[in-house]
C-alpha cells in the first residue's frame, strides 16, 4: 500500500469513528491492566461479564492480592488460561504494591516487567492511558495489517515496527483502535465483510479478489 493510500485507509476509518477507544470496561489503570490480561484468548464481551462482579469485589491491587491466587481463579474460572492468568495477577498486585506504591507505572520496562505484562499488553496501556502512538498487535491488527497490504510481516513485532514507519502522523494516537475494530467488525478472520468495507478498493487482498473473478469471468 502506498504513502498516499495509507493516508487515505485512515482518513476514511477516523471519519467513520473519530474517537476510537477498547471495548473493555475498566474506571481507573489497574482495571484496565487487569482486564487486558484477561483478555488473552478471551473475547472482550466474555471479560467484561467476568470483571463486572470482579471488580465490584477487588477494584485495587491490595484488595485482589486480598483474594488470594485460588480464590481470583475461581472468579476468573469461565475465562480461557484463567489459572496461569490468576497466578499473573496476584504477583502482579504485589510488584505494585512493593514497586509502584499501587499505582500502575508509565513506563514500558516497568510495565513489562510486570507477570503476564507483554510487549503487546504495555503498548494497549501506553495508548489508552498514556496517549502515547503506541500499536499493540493482536491478532486483528495482525490480520488486518497483512491482509490489507498495509503492513504485511511475519511477526507481531515485524508488523508493529512496519505500522509504526508507515502510518501517517495524525492518525498514530488511535491508529491501533481503528484496526482492533475493523479486523474485529468487517475484516474478520472468517466471513470479511468486503462488501461493506469503507477500504475495500485500497486493500490488496480485494485487489486479488477482484482479479480472480475477473479471470474467472473470462
Amino acid at each position: 500500500m502506498r504513502a498516499k493510500e495509507r493516508l487515505e485507509f485512515f482518513r476514511r476509518l477516523a471519519e467513520r469513528n473519530p474517537e476510537p477507544g477498547t471495548e473493555l470496561r475498566f474506571r481507573n489503570p489497574f482495571e484496565l491492566l487487569v482486564a487486558v490480561v484477561l483478555s488473552a484468548q478471551s473475547t472482550d464481551r466474555q471479560v467484561n461479564k467476568v470483571t463486572e462482579t470482579l471488580f465490584a469485589e477487588a477494584p485495587s491491587p491490595a484488595a485482589m492480592l486480598a483474594l488470594g491466587e485460588e480464590g481470583l481463579a475461581q472468579r476468573i474460572a469461565s475465562l480461557g488460561l484463567y489459572r496461569s492468568k490468576a497466578k499473573h495477577l496476584i504477583a502482579t498486585c504485589r510488584m505494585l504494591i512493593e514497586r509502584h506504591g499501587g499505582e500502575v507505572p508509565h513506563r514500558r520496562e516497568e510495565l513489562e516487567a510486570l507477570p503476564g505484562v507483554g510487549r503487546k499488553t504495555a503498548n494497549v496501556l501506553l495508548n489508552t492511558l498514556y496517549g502515547e502512538p503506541a500499536i499493540a498487535v493482536d491478532t486483528h491488527v495482525f490480520r488486518v495489517a497483512n491482509r490489507t497490504g498495509l503492513a504485511p510481516g511475519r511477526t507481531p513485532l515485524e508488523v508493529e515496527s512496519k505500522l509504526l514507519r508507515r502510518v501517517p502522523l495524525p492518525y498514530r494516537r488511535h491508529a491501533h483502535h481503528w484496526l482492533v475494530l475493523h479486523g474485529r467488525y468487517i475484516c474478520r478472520a472468517r466471513d470479511p465483510q468486503c462488501e461493506s468495507c469503507p477500504v475495500n478498493d485500497l486493500c490488496a487482498h480485494a485487489r486479488r479478489s477482484r482479479r480472480a473473478a475477473q479471470a474467472q469471468a473470462e
